[in-house]
């Protein structure tokens, strides 16, 4: 077949190709071109999640006729004034967006400039243009879409349903909103509200990461912005703000990290690798932080001209951007110190059943039918509670017989708790939690998982200095395991023997440990040993033992810890909250699980109705 050049409206639908593929995609083109103009306030209207009709509207400065007519075509943009495809300020530049709507759907676009006393409007339907022509409007640019894809009634068929598409829509206008707080959001579907942000006021724009932090709060929600630690790190012409959620706020999956390159919202395997590296040993594979990342770098050291979404981009040092992303965030949780997110002590309360609104007090009725499961009988769920709390507190009264499994630990009420942030011991239940009181409430602590990460961080500290000290032991421990796993633990003994664990064969199913690390005391031998040379195979050949450190130094504070179950004497307690105090991250384990839950004297209240 001879070759020929494709017709306009041809071109036009294969372009859009790339840049539309679905309602979201056409409001994220239109909304940033709304900011780029200068926009302070920005409407989406849209019915049935926008697959049949989409409003942008905006304050902007807007456009006269001579700009309208330009705007559909191809390629033609006001945001390239120098032709520079390396300093890109602004969102829109590839002068693709409005044509290629224009090319699948209905497309009216009326505006009114600054100063200028009469709107216009043009319109576009599959590619042919009318006008522009005059028109009603007060200010700035409404942009209207209807009948999205019916001139390429395929791409209607990969549409979802209108709730699937509305999700999208308000996700990528969130995205957008955290990086301009002084902008005004609003979207309605169907004549309902269904997103509305505030611009910040001038007051609070005065402090811009008390600004930003504002409007994350209304896109993340409140837990994040109590339980947010901010961010500030410049290197070599790069500026890393942000804020960073404690480990233990995580969600199940990646949704709730936000990141953006000088002011673009962008989804970069680079930057989320950075994340996953910098939370390693604060939380589970399977537990994602909630961060919000905003990099600021000199535009030529950063490719955002990849891809027509303009949702990638490319660095000129990735290494560098890494290394920053990690650094930044692991300094920000070492300020944290011990902090657990506020989120547990939420959780306890809601546990027990009373919880509600903070301040609002539980009807002693409905405290006690829920107790009594509402029939006289005691409710075996909230049993179980109340004996809980009967074992915590019985042992401040010495002359009460206490339950199995709870151990004395102090009576004196005039103890200095209102000098430890953990407060001082009184008792230990199950063998495993420490009940401490402070100042103002009462702290319970998991002593294994806090252990482990006191563990945890003592080894890496040894590491980093002169190296984990190691004891030999008196009579080798063997430990049987599968050939398969054998040979792959004996491969890497000199990086375990680095650690402190020194190994060798014996026999070919079977390994002998000669020495261990000193500060993992009695410790499990045998399950560590096992549960290293099952991650050491799962690691594979490619990857060293020291780029996996904190999984390997985690596993070993895991079974060097003091266990659940064992008794504590009250100097010991004393000493594991002295201890807790004094660590980094030693308010979540290793896996990101709290090590304590505080309850304040007004939430302990509110449990019993007095509050």
């Amino acid at each position: 077949m001879p070759i020929r050049l494709l017709p306009a409206n041809l071109v036009n639908q294969i372009a859009a190709g790339e840049v539309i593929e679905r309602p979201a995609s056409v409001v994220k083109e239109l909304v940033e071109n709304a900011v780029d103009a200068g926009a302070h306030r920005v409407v989406v209207e849209l019915r049935e999640g926008g697959k049949s009709f989409i409003s942008v509207t905006d304050d902007g400065h807007g456009m006269n006729p001579r700009e309208l007519a330009l705007a559909i075509e191809r390629h033609a943009t006001s945001k390239l004034p120098d032709d520079d495809l390396v300093h890109i300020g602004f969102f829109g530049f590839r002068g693709e967006a409005l044509p290629s709507i224009g090319a699948v759907g209905r497309l009216s676009i009326a505006s009114r400039a600054r100063g200028a006393e009469e709107a216009w409007i043009i319109r576009v339907e599959g590619g042919e243009r009318q006008g522009p022509e005059p028109t009603a409007l007060t200010a700035g640019t409404r942009v209207e879409l209807r009948d999205l894809f019916y001139a390429v009634p395929a791409r209607l068929k990969f549409l979802k349903t209108a709730r699937s598409e509305l999700n999208a829509v308000v996700e990528i206008l969130e995205r957008i909103a955290m990086a301009h707080p002084d902008v005004a959001f609003a979207v309605t579907d169907d004549g309902k509200n269904v997103l509305r942000l505030d611009a910040a006021q001038a007051d609070l724009m005065k402090m811009p990461d008390a600004a930003r932090l504002k409007r994350l709060s209304d896109v993340m929600g409140r837990d994040f912005a109590d339980n947010a630690v901010a961010l500030s790190v410049e290197r070599e012409g790069l500026h890393l703000t942000g804020f960073a959620g404690l480990p233990t706020l995580n969600r199940a999956t990646a949704s709730s990290q936000y990141l953006f390159v000088n002011g673009r919202p962008v989804r970069d395997r680079l930057l989320q690798g950075a994340i996953r590296g910098a939370y390693q040993d604060f939380l589970a594979r399977d537990r994602h932080p909630l961060v919000a990342l905003f990099l600021e770098c000199p535009p030529d050291l950063v490719d955002v001209n990849v891809h027509p979404a303009k949702a990638e981009v490319r660095f000129q040092d990735a290494a560098m951007v890494r290394g920053l992303i990690v650094g930044a965030i692991r300094r920000a949780m070492d300020a944290a110190g011990h902090r657990a997110s506020t989120t547990v002590a939420g959780a306890a309360i809601a546990a027990f059943g009373f919880g509600g609104t903070p301040g609002v007090s539980a009807p002693l009725p409905t405290a006690y039918q829920a107790m009594h499961g509402g029939n006289g009988q005691l409710n075996r769920f909230n049993a179980g509670v109340v004996q809980q709390a009967m074992a915590a507190f019985a042992p401040l009264s010495p002359e009460m017989d206490r339950p199995s499994g709870v151990s004395h630990a102090t009576t004196q009420d005039n103890a200095p708790q209102q000098d430890y942030p953990l407060g001082v011991a009184r008792a230990q239940i199950f063998g495993t939690y420490i009940v401490a009181q402070t100042k103002d409430g009462m702290v319970i602590v998991d002593q294994h998982a806090a252990h482990e990460r006191l563990v945890l961080e003592r080894m890496k500290v040894a590491l980093a200095g002169s190296g984990v000290k190691r004891q030999a032991l008196l009579i080798p421990e063997i430990v049987e395991l599968p050939a398969k796993l054998v040979g792959s633990l004996l491969a890497r003994s000199a990086e375990l023997e680095e650690l402190g664990l020194a190994i060798e064969a014996f026999g070919h199913d079977a390994v002998a440990v000669r020495e261990v690390p000193a500060l993992l005391g009695q410790s499990d031998v045998k399950g560590l040993v096992r549960d290293l040379a099952e991650e050491i195979a799962e690691l594979g050949a490619a990857l060293s033992l020291k780029e996996k450190l904190e999984d390997i130094c985690g596993t070993m504070a895991c079974h060097g810890s003091v266990r659940a179950g064992r008794q504590l004497l009250p100097a010991e307690m004393d000493a594991l909250l002295r201890q807790m105090e004094a660590t980094p991250h030693s308010g979540q384990c290793n896996h990101g699980r709290p090590t304590y839950v505080e309850l304040k004297l007004s939430d302990i209240e509110r449990l019993f109705g007095r509050r």
